[in-house]
């Protein structure tokens, strides 16, 4: 019997583990109704690059191609793709760039030293690379 409940023990973490991994991977549903109320503007994608170039690339690389990551910190993702894993919308963007990435936080939560039209400023700019890749 104990056999037994040890093993629905580890099934149960299994499972656990791997809906939070399909949760995360879907986006959130009510982050992507949210609209950039920022429009891209020639004045917001030189903002959105500065900040981005003062606080993201670091990490996403200069021109967003990724980071190489080391052995505490995995790489960070290209943002040059269209479908990212936490979500492709501005609103999912927005949130994961405000709240950062649980449950590992390997990206942190800007939203104490961003203001939201800064968010949005590097959001509009990040959208710009991808296009021209």
């Amino acid at each position: 019997m104990r056999e037994f409940l040890l093993r629905m023990l580890v099934l149960g973490i299994l499972l656990a583990a791997i809906s939070n991994v399909f949760l995360m991977a879907q986006g959130d549903p009510e982050a992507a109704k949210m609209k950039n109320p920022v429009e891209a503007t020639q004045e917001s994608l030189n903002a959105g690059q500065q900040l981005y170039q003062r606080h993201c690339a670091s990490c996403h690389g200069k021109n967003g191609q990724g980071g190489s990551g080391n052995d505490l910190i995995p790489a960070a993702p290209s943002l040059l793709g269209g479908q990212w894993k936490h979500g492709s919308s501005d609103g999912e963007i927005f949130k994961s760039i405000k709240e950062g990435v649980p449950p590992d936080f390997n990206m942190t939560p800007w939203g104490d030293r961003l203001k939201d039209p800064d968010i949005w400023n590097i959001i509009n700019y990040v959208r710009s690379l991808a296009k021209k890749n």
